[in-house]
């Protein structure tokens, strides 16, 4: 048998879990505060890998095990400074392109880097977008496949019914910049162009659901207003 054939690893109790035929989410870790991590399977035109890792899940050796038998990583994408985990680590280990938004990059001195201001775009169906707020340089993802996937970190997460929210923490870096970026976000797309959220904190309020559906119909229905008073959560 092959190497190419080879049978992928059973999935053990800590797995990445499928979220869509192409995308994996990976639990939360402690390096991250308990962030959620996610690995896209992407391929180019001529069938070599072009995987893309969001955020940093924990690093363990059944990680990095699960990750080279999917065809590896070759890039590495920031969402916020909070996310960044053991990024040179994997890094590292990987060989993986570091992408993150040019006001963040300073926390992984010692590793090189893509940075970006607005975008950065990595495929045709693969962008980054800065949305600033929660901390200066965190961004979203958005993946054009299955309706329209937008990976939020932690700029929008689901409050206790599911529904998503930007939720301002007493370390929150600007919150009227971050509201007006979820304002951006509600212009940005249409009904046939965001079909999902992916958040990257807080996904046990999904409550078993593995991505926040119906996402435009739900991004339209945050009130920017109602939320420009909300105190700080500690």
């Amino acid at each position: 048998m092959t190497a190419a054939s080879a049978p992928l690893p059973l999935p053990g109790p800590k797995a990445p879990r499928l979220v869509f035929d192409t995308v994996y989410a990976f639990p939360p870790n402690r390096d991250t505060q308990g962030a959620t991590a996610y690995f896209i399977v992407n391929n180019t035109p001529e069938g070599q890998p072009a995987n893309l890792l969001i955020d940093a899940p924990a690093w363990e050796e059944s990680n990095r095990e699960w990750l080279v038998a999917r065809g590896g990583v070759q890039w590495l994408f920031i969402t916020h400074r909070g996310s960044i985990g053991r990024a040179a680590a994997i890094h590292k280990a990987l060989n993986c392109e570091v992408v993150i938004q040019e006001q963040e990059a300073y926390l992984l001195p010692d590793t090189p880097t893509t940075t970006f201001h607005r975008s950065f775009r990595f495929s045709p169906e693969l962008e980054a977008v800065w949305t600033p707020g929660h901390s200066p340089g965190s961004a979203c993802l958005y993946y054009s496949a299955h309706g329209g996937v937008l990976f939020t970190g932690r700029h929008l997460l689901p409050n206790r019914t599911g529904e998503p929210e930007p939720l301002r923490l007493a370390k929150t870096f600007h919150w009227p910049r971050q509201l007006q970026q979820v304002e951006a976000l509600k212009t940005r797309f249409s009904a046939e162009s965001l079909a999902h959220l992916c958040p990257g904190a807080s996904t046990g309020f999904l409550r078993g659901q593995r991505s926040i559906d119906r996402a435009y119909e739900r991004l339209q229905q945050i009130d920017i207003e109602a939320f420009r008073q909300v105190q700080p959560l500690l």
